[in-house]
């Protein structure tokens, strides 16, 4: 086959993608976006049946298409998020080839040339917009467990009929663990939690959904004088990665309340028995009050600074102590017969081929702009803000890294 030549490659169809793909059509860039999958939804469609986001629909706000639905403090659950970015592609008319996973890339000719399924394609830029989700990261731990224990990351989850039957580990507290824990106790299992370092937060505050403030914040702040957390502010640069926050309804406390029994960190196996850590009322307090510390703060001095009048919210305070299951879990008495690591993922970009990645395996790059010339990122945690990797975050990005590109030429 011969190689085809675009001016501007999009690695990834997914929300990253499609929302680099209206900017880029909106500057009158010729462009192509390659997807591995075989049908429009990216990382959305490898989640499980009862999914639902904990971003209401009134904050799917992607370039050009902000919600204008029945429903905007709903939750949407997996399936309508992945028809809603499929009515998005199709409304910004998105040049998409799907099937076509990309399997390596080099410098050529002033650009690059990419591999793909023995297919070659020469672009003068390449924007990686394969999102955070990539890679199923399991814990060394895993591989102790014994063989007549069931596991599968949440990545390969989808009901609680998929399980054998018996209790099950639930392992990581984020919005995955908390919410799959939640339908396991729903369908009548037994279920232990490893709580991880995850923090919780409220669905409202004062009166407006979370991310009506988080909107607010990041879209008015400055201007207001407020100073709005970007990558430069985190404590180091492993940070990137913390996990997306839990609502207080799935909260580990929650779980407990329903009959799940918590534990600490995933130690180690040895033959029937899972050794935990000894920090689940740490890492629980943390969870609680987190949200206090960093958030209300900032959203009561944006109250303050517009003249919103809202009442107010305690604080997450006298909370008192989580029942615990000890460090010790014997899984053969307990009857436990699956694990569900929800531990998050890795990125991958090996494919690249370029001295370009941190120790993260993170592309070195200043606000999606990578150190290589002409390559670029989108979509990944802490691009730039918080929202970075998410929905209602990626649109912003996206518009900045257009405008680079044809600041560049």
């Amino acid at each position: 086959m011969g190689t085809e030549t675009v001016d501007t490659l999009v690695v990834g169809a997914g929300q990253a993608g499609l929302a680099t793909s209206y900017w880029l059509n909106q500057a009158g860039i010729a462009h192509l976006l390659v997807d591995r999958r075989e049908a429009l939804g990216g990382a959305w469609q490898d989640r499980w049946d009862s999914f639902r986001l904990v971003t209401p629909n009134f904050a799917l706000q992607l370039p050009g298409m902000p919600y204008d639905g029945p429903d905007p403090n709903a939750l949407s659950g997996r399936d309508a998020v992945i028809e809603l970015f499929r009515d998005y592609a199709g409304r910004i008319a998105a040049p998409v080839r799907l099937a076509t996973e990309v399997t390596g890339m080099e410098v050529a000719n002033g650009g690059f040339l990419v591999h793909a399924q023995g297919a070659s394609i020469s672009a003068h830029r390449v924007v990686l917009a394969t999102g955070p989700f990539q890679v199923p990261s399991l814990p060394a731990a895993a591989a102790g467990f014994p063989e007549s224990v069931r596991q599968l990351h949440s990545n390969d989850y989808r009901q609680p009929g998929q399980l054998p039957e018996g209790a099950v580990l639930v392992v990581g507290t984020g919005q995955s663990g908390t919410q799959i824990a939640s339908e396991l106790l729903s369908a009548g299992r037994r279920v232990h939690v490893a709580v991880s370092s995850c923090t919780g937060a409220p669905r409202s505050y004062r009166g407006r959904n979370l991310y009506w403030w988080l909107m607010q914040v990041l879209l008015r702040g400055p201007e207001l004088g407020m100073k709005v957390p970007t990558v430069d502010d985190l404590p180091t640069p492993a940070a990137r990665f913390e996990c997306h926050p839990h609502l207080f309804e799935d909260s580990p406390r929650r779980l407990a309340e329903r009959g799940a029994v918590l534990h600490g960190k995933v130690l180690g196996v040895e033959g029937s028995t899972v050794g935990f850590g000894d920090d689940v009322a740490r890492k629980v307090a943390f969870a609680e009050t987190d949200f206090d510390v960093r958030f209300r703060p900032m959203f009561d001095a944006y109250a303050a600074a517009t003249g919103l009048e809202l009442p107010q919210d305690p604080p997450a305070t006298g909370l008192g102590p989580v029942p615990e299951g000890g460090i010790d879990l014997d899984m053969d008495a307990e009857g436990i017969a699956a694990v569900v690591w929800a531990t998050g993922y890795r990125l991958d970009f090996s494919w690249l081929g370029l001295p370009i990645l941190d120790e993260w395996g993170y592309p070195l790059h200043r606000r999606g702009v990578t150190v290589q010339p002409g390559l670029y990122a989108i979509g990944l945690p802490w691009l730039h803000t918080e929202p970075s990797a998410v929905i209602p975050g990626v649109g912003a990005d996206a518009a900045h890294l257009v405008e680079r590109m044809v600041a560049a030429g």
